[in-house]
């Protein structure tokens, strides 16, 4: 007969139901919020939209998105990550609901960006929240790691779309693919109102962790964070024109179906996914998150450079180019996060969180319809290129970690 569980045990079944639940919130706010694009040659073909007017709708939901971040952000560190968390992601279900009807109502293009945007700020809850949840249950030495399993969940949610988004639409129309996507966000809503349970308020925190984590505000008098805050936003550049782009290059470049295309996008999340997570465990053994997310945005440069030479000169390399680039772009993402909210704090972490979500999704808003409008101009290839000029300015932008942090990282329980 086994013994009964220790309490250590307990502790950490319990941190991992939390990882698992803040990674099962933002995959499913993610998988809507950047799913859009897996709907554009749905959207051109029944809609008759141009490839700049698809770029906007899906900008919205990302717009919407910044418009909320920092006050959720606030509402986390004052309230709570549970009940933020539940309720952001159940509205954004009901919103996401209201959307599906009015599309499959023949509701027009203004009625369906309003709704995507409302939808949109309502997930915000989630962006802001679900880091707190997952940093407030970890240690120091294991946050790079739990950060970069949660933060699989943009690749792994855009995965969820792509695979998912264009069969749906195809068979349902647009109007059911959204109300799959509302079905997923209600349900992961409504485990974590039940199942999720806040991590200790610094107040509760003790003298030790007070220490350990600045309770003062950790922007004034150093940079630090708003480099951080920069060299993430600029990160999403190459991210979002490989991501947002790859599937409707393959149908125009190489003949490939729209569904065919997605699931090879999905493969190439799953790719982004992995990345993530082998980023973070490299920032836990070696005490820094800069360090490796400095390294990796010039290998981001350096492989999106080569998706431009393939998209310039169309081949079978294209799609392999395209998986590579749609993986990598994805790995630095999870670094940022986590450096921010250990620079912050407990008391700031939600705000900072809120503020380094703000400069990262309003990139994601902008970078879609300019990437459409100078894919439209000028090809596939200058558009690749120039992220990949951003993400060699990313690398240059990146904090440097001083011996002194790195070993504070590495020794902090």
């Amino acid at each position: 007969m086994r013994p009964p569980p220790t309490e250590e045990v307990h502790a950490m079944r319990r941190r991992w139901l939390m990882l698992a639940l803040g990674t099962a919130a933002q995959t499913a706010a993610c998988a809507f919020v950047y799913g859009i694009p897996y709907l554009a040659a749905e959207l051109r073909d029944s809609g008759h939209l141009s490839l700049p007017r698809i770029g906007l709708l899906i900008a919205c939901p990302t717009v919407g998105l910044v418009a909320a971040l920092v006050a959720w952000g606030a509402l986390a560190d004052r309230h709570g990550e549970r009940i933020v968390i539940a309720t952001g992601l159940g509205g954004a279900g009901a919103l996401l609901a209201v959307t599906a009807a009015v599309t499959a109502a023949g509701g027009g293009t203004v009625a369906l960006g309003a709704l995507l945007f409302l939808a949109g700020a309502a997930a915000a809850s989630v962006y802001s929240a679900s880091g707190r949840l997952v940093m407030g249950w970890f240690t120091a030495r294991e946050r790079g790691l739990a950060m970069g399993i949660r933060q699989t969940s943009t690749p792994l949610g855009m995965g969820v779309a792509a695979l998912t988004m264009p069969p749906l639409a195809a068979a349902y129309g647009i109007g059911g693919a959204f109300g799959f996507l509302a079905t997923v966000c209600a349900l992961i809503a409504a485990a974590v109102a039940v199942l999720a349970a806040d991590p200790a308020r610094p107040e509760a925190a003790g003298a030790a962790g007070a220490a350990a984590e600045p309770a003062t505000n950790p922007y004034r008098g150093s940079s630090t964070l708003w480099r951080i805050h920069g060299a993430g936003a600029l990160l999403v550049v190459p991210q979002f024109t490989a991501g947002a782009f790859a599937l409707v290059l393959l149908v125009d470049t190489r003949g490939w179906t729209a569904v065919d295309a997605g699931r090879l996008i999905a493969v190439a999340q799953v790719l982004g996914a992995a990345s993530r997570i082998a980023a973070g465990r490299w920032s836990d053994r070696v005490g820094s998150r800069l360090l490796p997310m400095r390294q990796l945005a010039v290998v981001t440069a350096a492989v999106v450079a080569v998706a431009a030479f393939t998209a310039a000169f169309p081949s079978p390399l294209t799609a392999a180019a395209l998986v590579l680039s749609v993986g990598i772009t994805a790995s630095t993402n999870g670094l940022s996060f986590t450096a921010t909210a250990e620079r912050a704090g407990p008391a700031w972490s939600g705000r900072a969180l809120g503020v380094h979500n703000t400069g990262q999704n309003f990139t994601a808003a902008v970078v879609p319809p300019l990437s459409a409008a100078a894919i439209s101009a000028t090809g596939y290839w200058p558009a690749l290129a120039a992220a990949a000029a951003v993400a060699c300015g990313a690398a240059m932008v990146v904090p440097v970690d001083s011996p002194r942090r790195r070993a504070v990282v590495s020794s902090v329980p």
